[in-house]
């Protein structure tokens, strides 16, 4: 089998990731519950599409009879994720998506048994922040060999799409959660730290980022602690249904992301390290196909995966123009 689907085909995110897909001559199948959107898109693109909804596992395990591999784009994923995840499971195919909660990453973990024992990989994060702090962590990890403590900050620049708000909004009403000594403990959400992206230090205030589990995964360091800087109309309020479906290209090629890492090695070292990159929904649909590309390729492990860890701390750097700058060690 050499299919990709992309369920959730036709959100703002999906889309972008469906067109990057069939420009790099995938085999395609959008798939998802609106048959008029579906098949709106599919005649652009020129793939088939199929509908399903997650409510039964019969029609779900229909569609994935012929696909290789699985590209959740349907957020929240706290609702598509564990349906899918057991779908995958029972017909022998990868999972990837493109989530930023945690419940993707735990779903990985309780499930990784499971998906080894049938030969699938799970790749929760394929694209979007986890590929960009993974890679940016790995990076300032060579330089410390075995972390002991990682601060790690994004920088979200720019609107939200009307899908990733729903879904923070969601989140957001969870505990605030910090890794120390290897365990996830509740963390005091109005205590902030100061990041320096690159002109200057800007306050950044903590949030439970899936990078608690893959970092803790791909590096395992006992301290992590995961924190945001927003700017721009990012995490809006009011009537989230009411929001446009997404930014469009030119406020995206207007708001660039930044990360930065700093990090402590178990000797004592530091390291700071920076990473610029295109805007989050941009890169996200771009290594999100990447890394489908490269899972049909014959990259592939199974059970639970991290994208920087399946493909290498420099997967982020392969992604449009995005940059990794290790300041000081």
């Amino acid at each position: 089998m050499t299919r990709l689907m992309i369920y959730g085909a036709t959100g703002y995110t999906g889309r972008m990731a469906a067109a990057h897909a069939r420009a790099a001559g995938l085999d395609l199948i959008l798939a998802g519950r609106d048959e008029t959107r579906l098949a709106e898109l599919g005649r652009s693109l020129g793939v088939e599409h199929r509908v399903f909804t997650l409510n039964h596992d019969a029609a779900i395990d229909a569609a994935l009879q012929d696909v290789a591999i699985l590209l959740n784009c349907a957020g929240p994923f706290q609702r598509t994720a564990d349906p899918l995840i057991r779908g995958v499971i029972r017909a022998g195919t990868h999972y990837l998506d493109i989530a930023v909660e945690l419940d993707s990453y735990r779903l990985a973990e309780a499930y990784d048994a499971q998906a080894q024992a049938a030969g699938v990989m799970l790749l929760p994060g394929s694209g979007g922040s986890v590929a960009m702090l993974g890679s940016l962590a790995g990076r300032a990890a060579e330089r410390v060999g075995r972390p002991h403590t990682i601060r790690v900050a994004l920088h979200v620049a720019g609107a939200m799409s009307r899908g990733s708000a729903i879904s923070a909004a969601e989140n957001l009403t969870g505990d605030c959660l910090e890794r120390v000594d290897g365990a996830l403990r509740i963390c005091e959400p109005g205590t902030t730290q100061n990041f320096n992206f690159g002109s200057g230090p800007v306050t950044c205030f903590p949030v439970t980022l899936p990078d608690l589990v893959t970092l803790w995964k791909a590096l395992q360091a006992p301290n992590i602690g995961t924190f945001v800087h927003v700017s721009g109309s990012a995490f809006p309020t009011g009537d989230l249904m009411a929001l446009p479906d997404g930014p469009p290209a030119e406020e995206r090629d207007a708001n660039r992301y930044q990360a930065v890492v700093e990090m402590t090695g178990t000797g004592g070292e530091t390291v700071r390290a920076i990473l610029d990159t295109v805007n989050g929904y941009s890169f996200t649909s771009l290594a999100a196909a990447e890394a489908a590309r490269r899972v049909l390729a014959g990259e592939a492990r199974s059970g639970f995966q991290t994208p920087a860890g399946l493909f290498g701390h420099g997967f982020a750097e392969t992604i449009a123009d995005t940059t990794i700058h290790i300041l000081q060690d």
